[in-house]
């Protein structure tokens, strides 16, 4: 079956490669229209199939457009072809070109069932090749509701195919025929995508798992972090791989932000349904309420203390868990080093500012971290994550969309938005002509003199260039 549908699409790419870069990028533009047109619908289906509150769910659709907005308006500038220096001044000349590589299989997780999507297929497309899209099985509409206004938007029948039944299901037969894979989800199943892909020696890249810290150094707003920590933390229900899973906060600060952190969460407005009002609500399945309930009540036997929250809410729904915030975490507890995705958090008094990055850093995953101080050129170098927002969680540093976005160490390879989000789509061309005469000797020169020659133009060049 994949192979079919694989086969279907290289054969819409090579007309598809042919169509004007802007006039593919006018697509993304006005699927970037679509959406804000169609924005209730469109929260509504994120919403039933993930059961996240209505805020995330906006979030996540105006973050899908936007996006599509920025490709649209710069991709043409970023794949135009480029004049490059060439080998011989003024008789060489060297121009590289970003060609498609063909077709790109993604896969993408139930989370954000709307904005991941868009936010791979786009850039894909605009660059000229054909996608197979791998909607998780949990969320099925979402997906076609992305391909539908696509459609609408002018994307021509057969680029883009989305093949239902999620990665489990079809992962591995799309690995084995596409010709690049983007994969989001855990580090484990991504590092088992990257291996068979380096099989076929075909492009990979990656959005993986994140153990997120948040470091609250001795000149941070403590009341600004503590009401930001709120919407870091329990965000969607903390099912976001750029979520806030451990606080490291200095000694002289910590209690202070522990009881006003604890105060906004108390304050939070727990709930299900489609109310606007709602600042969090349920998980989207019983296997996930079972991992953050398996986890925290490791946690607390091996003697985590529960701040705020800690138990389940079946009087919500039968999915709901209390925003969770535990001290006393230790790495040998399941939550510990491991990612919870879910609405729990650690909190953890350090020393100096010293200490706040060196145990930030120490984590095998390096996705986003959110850094509270005045200081940020001094202090946001040292932190080995691909992304570092100040004096906010994660939505400044993924919002902008003309900065890549990506994990370093175990959190991934490859990024999203900006240049790296489409180059990575491409294959450079680089097309050097040569003029007047070759790269050779002139004539009988003889090939010492040609050698003498060529030192004394290069020196030459390299003084004036």
């Amino acid at each position: 079956m994949m192979h079919d549908v694989v086969n279907r699409a290289r054969t819409a790419q090579r007309e598809w490669a042919l169509v004007p870069v802007r006039t593919r990028a006018a697509i993304a533009r006005r699927f970037s229209q679509l959406v804000y047109a169609n924005q209730p619908e469109i929260l509504d289906s994120i919403q039933t199939e993930t059961r996240k509150n209505r805020l995330s769910a906006f979030e996540e659709a105006v973050d899908a457009a936007q996006q599509a907005h920025y490709y649209g308006r710069r991709a043409p500038g970023i794949l135009r072809s480029a004049r490059r220096r060439g080998a011989i001044p003024f008789l060489t000349r060297a121009v590289e070109h970003q060609r498609p590589i063909g077709v790109v299989g993604v896969i993408t997780p139930w989370n954000y069932p709307f904005t991941l999507p868009a936010s791979d297929v786009i850039p894909a497309l605009i660059a000229g090749n054909a996608v197979v899209l791998l909607p998780d099985a949990a969320t099925p509409a979402t997906a076609d509701i992305v391909e539908r206004l696509l459609r609408e938007a002018g994307l021509p029948e057969g680029v883009l195919t989305v093949v239902h039944g999620g990665g489990r299901v079809h992962g591995d037969d799309l690995v084995a025929t596409a010709d690049f894979i983007m994969f989001t989800g855990s580090t484990a199943t991504g590092r088992s995508v990257a291996q068979k892909c380096a099989t076929r020696l075909i492009g990979f890249s990656g959005e993986l798992g994140g153990k997120n810290p948040m470091l609250v150094l001795r000149d941070a707003d403590v009341s600004a972090a503590a009401r930001a920590a709120a919407r870091s933390c329990f965000s969607n229900s903390g099912q976001l791989c750029v979520s806030i899973e451990r606080i490291y906060v200095v000694d002289e600060l910590h209690d202070r932000f522990l009881t006003e952190f604890a105060e906004q969460v108390r304050a939070m407005k727990l709930g299900a349904g489609f109310d606007w009002d709602i600042d969090m609500g349920p998980l989207i399945s019983a296997a996930q309420f079972d991992r953050v309930t398996t986890q925290v009540a490791d946690a607390v036997k091996r003697g985590a203390t529960v701040v705020v929250g800690g138990s389940g809410r079946p009087e919500i729904a039968p999915t709901f868990f209390e925003p969770t915030i535990l001290t006393d975490v230790t790495d040998e507890m399941q939550l510990g080093a491991g990612e919870t995705f879910g609405p729990v958090v650690s909190v953890y008094r350090v020393s100096d500012d010293a200490e706040a990055i060196r145990r930030a850093n120490e984590s095998e995953y390096g996705l986003n971290a959110s850094l509270w101080t005045n200081r940020p050129d001094d202090f946001a170098p040292l932190i080995n994550s691909g992304t570092v927002t100040v004096n906010e969680g994660f939505s400044a540093s993924w919002a902008s969309h003309g900065a890549p976005m990506g994990g370093m160490k175990t959190s991934g390879i490859g990024r999203r938005h900006g240049r790296e989000g489409i180059l990575k789509y491409t294959e450079s061309q680089t097309v050097a002509s040569q003029r007047l005469h070759g790269i050779a000797p002139v004539g009988q020169q003889s090939n010492r003199d040609f050698a003498r020659m060529l030192n004394w133009l290069l020196a030459l060049w390299n003084k004036v260039s």
